[in-house]
């Protein structure tokens, strides 16, 4: 891997990260919640936006390898939250929450493959 795609991935991390930091603490602090919807929410934002980047990268050229990692690994790999959807939903088990975190793991697990789906038909659809 050359320094300019570490370099590329290290950026977009750090822009990402800042991201899933601001929009978790905005969706949490505007919707009452028992469910950690901060964390669902980026992470249904982050696949359907990969979903879109996909699409993109398949269908068209406009991309170099190193903007296709600063997006894809860098920005979205650190904007989704695989690891604290992970602990939020071991203390939702742990604290007796089980429908709960059973929701909890549902809406993760099939929402995020549902809006990365969505992101790449809808990009294809006018791309195609």
């Amino acid at each position: 891997m050359s320094y300019q795609t570490i370099l590329a991935i290290g950026s977009g991390g750090f822009i990402g990260a800042i991201l899933r930091v601001y929009l978790n603490g905005l969706i949490s602090s505007n919707v009452p919640h028992e469910l950690p919807f901060g964390t669902l929410g980026v992470n249904l934002v982050g696949s359907f936006i990969m979903g879109i980047l996909i699409a993109y990268f398949m269908y068209t050229t406009l991309f170099s390898m190193h903007a296709k990692s600063f997006l894809s690994t860098g920005v979205l790999g650190a904007l989704t939250t695989y690891s604290a959807f992970a602990i939020e939903s071991f203390f939702l088990l742990e604290g007796g929450y089980i429908i709960l975190a059973l929701v909890n793991i549902s809406l993760n697990a099939f929402g995020t493959v549902f809006m990365a789906a969505c992101g790449f038909y809808i990009t294809k659809y006018f791309l195609a």
